[in-house]
């Protein structure tokens, strides 16, 4: 196959693939045609993989600058644009770019110890054992729940209202919404709350109830904090990245899209 010229005004490209056959494939291929920088030199990096793989590029990047295009190599994708091989300097230069804001989680464990984690998709926290976890929820210093009986609880940032949020039932979120979902998982007492909406300028803080007998593990996309006492979640200030989608499928068009699947 052959590419257009190099344009006078293309972007440097780094190309990085999860380790799975049709990624490392897809690596190949496009590094023949379209050449390889190292990731610190690049204007771009395009990721090749899923989902999974685009959060921890995501993670490595956080802060860098760095524009990250995806490109799916994976299942479901939902953070990926389509594979093609071919005008990729112009897909890149037409993209449009959105501006991922991460979590910042502050655990502190049965020990005393506190521990500090960036999420990009959500906080969750998870009950143990075999009994229910007691959890008191509250918002800007305000008590909102004083006691919720749960599997778990989670706060998701908009781009991670389309994963493990929706499947606990949870809203999905325009990515330029200045919110965060509040959703419980499994939740038993009070049986009709089904979560809120709140800024995502908001300190979110859980306390676990009985922590002894009921114990509760934090986790922060994949970083995992046993036995926690209290989560303080907010918004991060200091930290964003930003991901490109094709002008012909924007995320926007992707968030609508989702909402009518049945």
């Amino acid at each position: 196959m052959k590419t257009s010229p190099l344009p006078s005004t293309a972007p440097t490209i780094a190309f990085v693939s999860a380790d799975t056959d049709d990624a490392r494939s897809a690596l190949a291929r496009l590094t023949e045609i379209y050449g390889q920088r190292p990731p610190e030199d690049a204007d771009v990096i395009v990721v090749l993989g899923g989902d999974g793989f685009m959060l921890q590029t995501l993670r490595e990047t956080m802060g860098s600058g760095k524009r990250l295009y995806g490109m799916n190599r994976g299942t479901i994708g939902f953070l990926m644009n389509e594979y093609h091989e071919e005008d990729l300097y112009r897909r890149i230069e037409e993209a449009v770019p959105e501006t991922i804001r991460p979590l910042e989680m502050h655990a502190t464990d049965v020990n005393g110890d506190t521990v500090s984690a960036l999420a990009i998709n959500e906080v969750s926290l998870f009950r143990q054992s075999f009994q229910a976890a007691k959890i008191q929820i509250a918002i800007d210093g305000k008590v909102r729940v004083d006691e919720l009986i749960c599997d778990g609880v989670m706060v998701a940032t908009p781009a991670g209202s389309t994963a493990y949020n929706l499947s606990a039932h949870g809203p999905i979120l325009p990515l330029d919404a200045p919110l965060l979902a509040l959703t419980p998982v499994s939740p038993f007492r009070p049986r009709r709350w089904r979560g809120a909406l709140i800024p995502n300028r908001s300190t979110v803080e859980f306390t676990v109830l009985e922590p002894q007998k009921r114990p509760v593990n934090a986790v922060a996309d994949n970083r995992e904090v046993k036995s926690v006492i209290t989560v303080r979640v907010h918004s991060s200030l200091n930290h964003t990245a930003t991901l490109l989608f094709d002008a012909s499928h924007p995320w926007e068009e992707r968030i609508v899209a989702e909402q009518f699947r049945y």
